[in-house]
């Protein structure tokens, strides 16, 4: 099993001066600002925000891109979901601030949360965005077209990716939350992550 805590970070091909590693609590009140930026203050009332609620990320596989000088330059969870009664990750948010758009990071963190999701003996993906970038990652809707998510969602969004050949075969019905209840916590705002701009996302 994959501890990402101890594992030597590759950077990308282009030298980007970032790493990714494991979420720390260091980490939530930039995450937050961050994903205020990307989706919204009203981001809490996507539908796939509902798969979230009160629950907590699977382990080991809440990741963070930083800067050498320590900033959070993007974040990714996953989380436990039963697909139609199929055990599935959906991931997401993936948020990367734009100033890094071109250094590789939403790809670095896409790759490695997989990775590690793979090494963790979990058997399949699903989450809701744009199939052109997702496509690179083996992501489709060849899987998920029987799939329902709890609110509305664009039917073309609704992407899978099967780590084990087969984990979705016959998914059927609502995409419903299964991991363990999230600790209670106070959320943080600040006026600055409220007017925090140019940050760009990929996945609700």
């Amino acid at each position: 099993m994959t501890d990402l805590r101890n594992t030597p970070v590759a950077y990308p091909s282009q030298g980007a001066p970032f790493v990714i590693r494991a979420e720390r609590a260091s980490d939530v009140v930039a995450r937050e600002a961050l994903l205020d930026a990307c989706f919204g203050e009203n981001r809490l009332k996507r539908t796939c925000q509902r798969l979230r609620d009160e629950r907590a990320p699977a382990e080991g596989l809440s990741l963070s891109a930083v800067r050498k000088d320590g900033q959070l330059v993007g974040t990714v969870r996953l989380w436990h979901v039963s697909a139609g009664g199929v055990p599935a990750l959906i991931l997401g948010p993936l948020a990367v601030d734009p100033d890094c758009r071109k250094l590789g990071v939403g790809a670095t963190l896409m790759a490695r949360a997989l990775a590690a999701a793979r090494s963790r003996g979990h058997c399949a993906v699903i989450l809701l965005g744009d199939a052109p970038y997702y496509a690179r990652f083996g992501f489709s809707t060849e899987k998920t077209a029987e799939l329902m998510l709890p609110g509305a969602f664009e039917r073309e969004r609704l992407l899978g990716l099967e780590l084990d050949a087969g984990a979705l075969d016959g998914a059927w019905g609502m995409i419903v939350p299964t991991g363990a209840a999230a600790k209670p916590k106070t959320r943080t705002r600040t006026s600055r992550a409220r007017k925090a701009a140019r940050l760009v996302t990929h996945a609700a």
